[in-house]
């Protein structure tokens, strides 16, 4: 199976996981979208309103901010993999407790796996703890991290939320100077297909 084929029979399976703990609260489960072959993937933090009626993630008023950033660095959002760390909507857009992230962590893993990026841009400090626990993301933010996520070589950008950046204009100042360095970063990485024609040479 190719990876557009992986990612949907991971989608089935989520569909029919009637032991996921927000599934019967919510509307739609909320997978995650964009290229399957990305070199950049977005991780934010759970759907809100407007996500759990569309199935789609960051499309409300923190989508529209996420695309103006994409557009500001010239990445198509076609481009890049988007999803979050929870994939129902909690009550009240509250924050996700530890047992919601452990049961829909093992599905985002295999979403990692399948789609094998380069650059992990984490939105918020849930998707941040996921790979660099115990900080405080006013400290890290937009800092550049070399990460060994199971065997797997992957850069770790932790950026704040575009909720967060919507309510605080220092916020929203920082996260697009962010941005800039995600471009800067995919540049470094060397792309596979690169890496393949080096050794047939």
């Amino acid at each position: 199976m190719n990876k557009e084929e992986q990612l949907s029979k991971l989608k089935e399976e989520m569909l029919k996981d009637d032991s996921l703990p927000l599934k019967k609260g919510a509307n739609n489960l909320v997978f995650g979208e964009g290229d399957a072959d990305a070199r950049i993937m977005f991780i934010g933090e759970g759907p809100g309103y407007w996500e759990d009626q569309k199935a789609r993630p960051f499309v409300g008023n923190a989508g529209a901010l996420l695309n103006f950033a994409l557009h500001s660095i010239k990445v198509p959002r076609e481009r890049v993999f988007i999803t979050n760390v929870i994939h129902h909507r909690p009550p009240n857009n509250r924050d996700p407790f530890p047992e919601e992230l452990e049961a829909y962590g093992k599905y985002l893993d295999k979403m990692i796996e399948i789609i094998n990026p380069s650059v992990i841009a984490t939105l918020g400090r849930f998707s941040m703890g996921k790979f660099l626990p115990g900080v405080m993301i006013s400290k890290i933010h937009g800092k550049v991290y070399d990460s060994s996520w199971r065997g797997r070589d992957i850069v770790i950008i932790p950026m704040y939320h575009p909720a967060a950046a919507l309510r605080n204009l220092q916020i929203k100042q920082q996260f697009m100077e962010d941005f800039k360095i995600i471009l800067e970063v995919d540049k470094k990485t060397p792309n596979e297909e690169k890496m393949e024609q080096m050794e047939l040479v």
